[in-house]
C-alpha cells in the first residue's frame, strides 16, 4: 500500500481518523516522520491541510507528528501553482485565521516568503482578509517586504481594490510612493483597477503622480484600461495633473473607447474635448506634433482640426487608424499595448477577409517589438506564432469564402520569407545570447519555441517550393534562407538540431488549421540539401532518424532522405536502440531497402561489438568513432 498517498489524501479530505489510523497503526516514530514530511503532488500533508483549512489535521500532523511548520510545498490558487509556499502562508492566502494562530502559536516564521518571495502579510492582502493581516502585522509581519516583483503589500492591496486593508496599511505609514522593479506605485495598481475610492484615498496621504518604466502615469494608466470615471477625477485637479497630461489622457481614452469599447461616438467626444484644451485652452495653443506617415497605418496623418473630426463618423475606418496612431505617439512603441493593439486591428482585418491589410500592420508591429524588446520576448513569439496561424490558414482555406463571405486569396511565398528571416534573425540573436551565459543560467524553452515557430514558416515555404507554380529564383531564395538557418548550427533543448526537431513528432505547434505536419518530409529534404548533418546526435544519443523511428508511424520517404543523406540505419542510441528497434509496429524491411541501406563497413562494426573484440588505439581514430555508434 501507497502510505504517503493514503497520508496526503486524508490530510487534503481533513478526514482525521484515517490519518490516525495510518500514521500511527504499527509505525515507528521515523516512519511517522517519513510519511509527514513527503510530497505528493509537491505538497505535505500540513501544507495541503493548511491549504484546505482542516485545523484539526494540522494541530495533529504539528503536535503529535511533529511536522516541520515551515517546510514548504506547491499548492494551487485560482488555478496558479505557487511554489515554495510554507504552511502559514498557504493559511493566510486562504483565510484560515485559526490555523494562522495555531502555526504562529507554534513558532512559524511570520514573514517566511514563497519562491517568488511573497509573504503570507502580502497573501492575506491579496485577497482581502483584513482580520489575518492585522493578526500578523501585530505578530511582527513587515508590512515593506515586496515580491520579487517589487509589489508591495499596499500595492497589491490597491490593485485587488480591498480598501479597509488600504486603509489599514496606510495608518501604518506604509510607503506610498514606493516603486516596484518596473517602476510603477501603489497610484499606478489601482488606476489599473478602476479603483476611484482608493485613488482619493491615496492622493489625500501624499500620492504623486509618477511615471513608471514606460513613461506611463497613473493617469494615463487608466486611460489605457477605459476607467473614463478615474481619468475624469484625475484632470480636475490641476495641481497634480498639467494640461498637456490631460490632453494627452482624452486622447488615449478616445483610443482605448475606439478599439476597447467599439464606442465610436465617445471616441469622437473625447477627442473634441481634447481638440478644443489643446487650441482653446488655458495658455498658448499646444499644435500635435508631426508624426511620420506609415504604410501599415494606411499613411494617415493625425486630425488636427475639429471638423475634420466630425467627417471621421463617415470612414470608421480611418477613425480606427486614427486611434493607433494617437496610441504609438502617446505611449510610443516599448509600451506594450501600442504593438497589442496593432495586432489586435490586424486580427480584425483577417477575420472580415482582409488579409493583406492585416498582414501589413502584422510585420509593423513585429518590426516594433523586435527593435524594442529583448530578444525571445514572449510577445515576440506570439506575434511570430500567430502568423504562422495566419499563413496556414490561408493555405489550406485558399479559394474558400471566409464567414463573412470573401474569398481566401492564395498566400505571396514573399510575405512568408518576409517573416521567416525576421524568425530566423530573433532565432540567431537569442541563440547569440544563450552562448555568452554560463551553462548554469541558460534556459532553452525560449529559444526552443522560437526556433520552432521558424521551422513551420520553413515548413510553409518548403511545401509552396514544390508548387509548379514558384519560380526558380522563388525557390532559390527559400534555400538560402533556410541554408542560413541552418548555417548557425544551433542546438535546442535535449541538443536537437534542426534537423532533429524537423523529424520529430512531439514538437508540432498547435495551431488550429494544421496543412504541414511534422516530420515535414519537404523540409528535411531541404534541411539535407543544405548541409544539415543526419548523423548529428541529441543528448539521449538520438540521430534524427532515431526521432522519426519514434513518430509511429514512420513514412518510407522521410527514413529513406535521411538514408540517402548519408544516416546509418544500424548507428545506437544511448539506451542501444537502432533505427529498427525503435519502430513499434512497423518493420524496417517494409520501409527501405535494408541491403541497400546496410554496409560491409556498418556490418564489420557489429561483429567487432558483438563479440567485444579489442579496437580502441589499434585502429585509426576516424573508426574508433564510427564503431562507437555501432
Amino acid at each position: 500500500m501507497d502510505y504517503k498517498s493514503v497520508v496526503y489524501n486524508a490530510a487534503r479530505d481533513g478526514n482525521l481518523n484515517r490519518l490516525k489510523i495510518y500514521l500511527h497503526c504499527n509505525k515507528g516514530k521515523e516512519e511517522v516522520s517519513m510519511l509527514v514530511a513527503a510530497k505528493t503532488s509537491g505538497a505535505t500533508p500540513l501544507v495541503i491541510a493548511c491549504r484546505n483549512g482542516h485545523y484539526d489535521v494540522a494541530e495533529y500532523l504539528i503536535e503529535r507528528c511533529h511536522a516541520d511548520i515551515e517546510q514548504p510545498g506547491s499548492v494551487i490558487f485560482d488555478g496558479e501553482t505557487i511554489d515554495g509556499a510554507p504552511p502559514l502562508w498557504c493559511a493566510a492566502a486562504a483565510g484560515h485565521m485559526e490555523i494562522v494562530k495555531l502555526l504562529i502559536s507554534h513558532g512559524a516564521e511570520v514573514n517566511t516568503i514563497t519562491r517568488t518571495n511573497s509573504t503570507p502579510l502580502r497573501a492575506a492582502c491579496f485577497d482581502g482578509h483584513l482580520e489575518i493581516v492585522k493578526y500578523l502585522v501585530q505578530h511582527g509581519a513587515d508590512i515593506e517586504v515586496a515580491n520579487k516583483h517589487g509589489h508591495t503589500c499596499l500595492m497589491i492591496a490597491c490593485y485587488k481594490g480591498n480598501i479597509k486593508i488600504v486603509r489599514y496599511l496606510l495608518s501604518l505609514k506604509a510607503s506610498i510612493n514606493r516603486k516596484s522593479v518596473k517602476g510603477n506605485t501603489a497610484l499606478h495598481d489601482c488606476s489599473e483597477s478602476g479603483s476611484l475610492e482608493i485613488l482619493k484615498l491615496l492622493i489625500e496621504h501624499g500620492a504623486t503622480m509618477d511615471v513608471d518604466s514606460y513613461g506611463m502615469t497613473p493617469l494615463l494608466a487608466a486611460a489605457v484600461m477605459g476607467h473614463n470615471h478615474i481619468v475624469e477625477y484625475l484632470i480636475k485637479l490641476p495641481h497634480i495633473v498639467s494640461r498637456r497630461e490631460r490632453i494627452d489622457a482624452l486622447e488615449l481614452l478616445g483610443a482605448t473607447c475606439v478599439d476597447k469599447k467599439r464606442d465610436m461616438i465617445g471616441a469622437l467626444e473625447l477627442w473634441k474635448r481634447a481638440m478644443n484644451d489643446r487650441y482653446t485652452g488655458d495658455g498658448l495653443p499646444m499644435p500635435k506634433p508631426t508624426t511620420r506617415k506609415v504604410a501599415a497605418y494606411d499613411y494617415v496623418v493625425e486630425i488636427s482640426d475639429t471638423r475634420a473630426l466630425d467627417d471621421l463618423m463617415a470612414d470608421p475606418d480611418e477613425m480606427r487608424m486614427q486611434a493607433l496612431v494617437m496610441r504609438e505617439r502617446i505611449l510610443g512603441p516599448a509600451h506594450p499595448d501600442t504593438s497589442y493593439y496593432i495586432r489586435y486591428r490586424g486580427a480584425v482585418y483577417a477575420d472580415a477577409g482582409k488579409f493583406n491589410r492585416c498582414i501589413e500592420l502584422w510585420n509593423y508591429a513585429l518590426d516594433m517589438q523586435q527593435s524594442m524588446l529583448e530578444c525571445l520576448s514572449p510577445m515576440t513569439q506570439s506575434s511570430l506564432f500567430s502568423f504562422t496561424e495566419l499563413f496556414s490558414f490561408m493555405m489550406g482555406e485558399e479559394g474558400k469564402h471566409t464567414s463573412r463571405g470573401r474569398l481566401v486569396p492564395p498566400v505571396d511565398v514573399a510575405e512568408i520569407l518576409r517573416v521567416f528571416r525576421k524568425a530566423t534573425n530573433e532565432v540567431e540573436l537569442g541563440h547569440q545570447m544563450l552562448t555568452r551565459m554560463p551553462n548554469h543560467d541558460k534556459d532553452m524553452t525560449y529559444l526552443t519555441r522560437v526556433t520552432v515557430i521558424t521551422l513551420h514558416l520553413a515548413s510553409l515555404l518548403t511545401r509552396m517550393a514544390t508548387d509548379a507554380s514558384v519560380s526558380e529564383a522563388t525557390k532559390d531564395q527559400i534555400n538560402k534562407s533556410i541554408f542560413y538557418l541552418n548555417k548557425l548550427g544551433m542546438r535546442t533543448r535535449h541538443g536537437r538540431t534542426l534537423l532533429h526537431l524537423a523529424c520529430c513528432r512531439d514538437v508540432a505547434l498547435l495551431v488550429r488549421y494544421r496543412v504541414c505536419g511534422f516530420p515535414s518530409q519537404h523540409l528535411i529534404k531541404v534541411l539535407l540539401e543544405v548541409g544539415a548533418d543526419p548523423t548529428a546526435r541529441d543528448d539521449e544519443g538520438n540521430t534524427p532518424l532515431h526521432l522519426a523511428a519514434l513518430t509511429n508511424p514512420c513514412t518510407s520517404t522521410v527514413a529513406k532522405y535521411l538514408l540517402d543523406g548519408g544516416a546509418h540505419l544500424d548507428e545506437i542510441n544511448k539506451n542501444g536502440e537502432t533505427f529498427s528497434s525503435l519502430l513499434k509496429c512497423q518493420q524496417a524491411h517494409a520501409l527501405v531497402d535494408v541491403m541497400k541501406y546496410s554496409s560491409l563497413k556498418c556490418a564489420a562494426a557489429k561483429v567487432i561489438k558483438q563479440f567485444k573484440i579489442p579496437y580502441r588505439r589499434i585502429v585509426p581514430q576516424v573508426l574508433e568513432a564510427f564503431l562507437e555508434v555501432h
